[in-house]
C-alpha cells in the first residue's frame, strides 16, 4: 500500500475508534449535566466531520443482500427507488421469481421510464419441476444481465435471486465475479440478492447484509403469502 493511502487508512481507523469511544449520545451517555452532554456531542460531531472528509473515494459497488430473513429483494428495490429519484436508470433481472405479478413491478414501471424490469424465471423448483428449463432461463437471464452491467447508462443493476441460481448449481459464483472484474473502472452499482450467497461472492463484495429470520407468519402461524407483504 502506498504511504499516502496507508496514512489515510490509519487516520480513518483512529477517528473510527474515537467516535466509538464517545458513543452516539442519548440516554446512553453518562452525563447528567446537559452542558457536559452538549460538549460530548459537539466533539462527536467534529470527529464525524473529519471521518467524512477522510473518506473521499467513490466507485461502483458490489452489494449483496442474503440470509434466511425476509427483505432481500425489498432492500434492493429501495435502492432502485432512490436511483430513479436521482434521475438514473435501473435494470432489474429476476432469476427465479417470475411466476406471479408483484406490486413492486407494477409500481416502479408506472413510476418511471428509467426502470427496465425482466422477470425471466418461472418460479420455484418445486413449481417448475424442470431442471433443464430452469438452467436455460438462468443462462438467458445471465446473458441479459451482462449487457446491462456493461452499459454505463445504467446506474444500478439488480440481479434478484441470483444467489439462489448459484446455490442450485445453474450458474457458478466464479463466473459472476470473473465477469464483474473484467469491467474496468465500473461506476454502476450491482446488487445480488437471494439466500445462500457463496463465500466467493461475499469475499468480493463491498457491502454485505444478512437478513436474519426471527419470526415468520407462514412458519409460526400458517398464514399464506399476502399481497403488499410478500408480493
Amino acid at each position: 500500500m502506498p504511504e499516502k493511502e496507508k496514512t489515510s487508512s490509519q487516520k480513518i481507523t483512529k477517528l473510527d475508534i474515537e467516535a466509538k469511544e464517545i458513543g452516539i449520545g442519548g440516554k446512553l451517555s453518562p452525563e447528567t449535566d446537559e452542558r457536559l452532554y452538549k460538549k460530548r456531542m459537539q466533539k462527536r460531531k467534529d470527529i464525524q466531520s473529519k471521518r467524512l472528509q477522510e473518506r473521499k473515494t467513490k466507485k461502483g459497488l458490489l452489494i449483496v443482500f442474503t440470509g434466511n430473513g425476509k427483505g432481500k429483494t425489498t432492500a434492493s428495490l429501495g435502492m432502485a427507488l432512490r436511483t430513479i429519484g436521482h434521475g438514473h436508470k435501473v435494470a432489474i433481472i429476476q432469476f427465479i421469481k417470475g411466476g406471479w405479478t408483484t406490486g413492486e413491478a407494477k409500481a416502479l414501471k408506472n413510476l418511471s421510464s428509467n426502470i427496465s424490469w425482466h422477470s425471466l424465471g418461472e418460479g420455484f423448483t418445486w413449481e417448475t419441476q424442470d431442471r433443464v428449463r430452469d438452467e436455460e432461463l438462468v443462462r438467458e437471464a445471465w446473458e441479459l444481465a451482462k449487457t446491462y452491467m456493461k452499459n454505463e447508462s445504467y446506474k444500478l443493476i439488480i440481479l434478484d435471486e441470483i444467489n439462489i441460481a448459484t446455490k442450485l448449481g445453474y450458474l457458478s459464483p466464479e463466473e459472476i465475479i470473473n465477469f464483474i472484474q473484467t469491467l474496468n473502472v465500473r461506476k454502476n452499482h450491482i446488487v445480488l440478492t437471494g439466500r445462500g450467497a457463496s463465500e466467493t461472492i461475499i469475499n468480493q463484495a463491498d457491502l454485505v447484509t444478512e437478513m436474519k429470520l426471527i419470526k415468520h407468519p407462514f412458519k409460526e402461524q400458517g398464514i399464506k403469502a399476502q399481497a403488499c407483504v410478500e408480493f
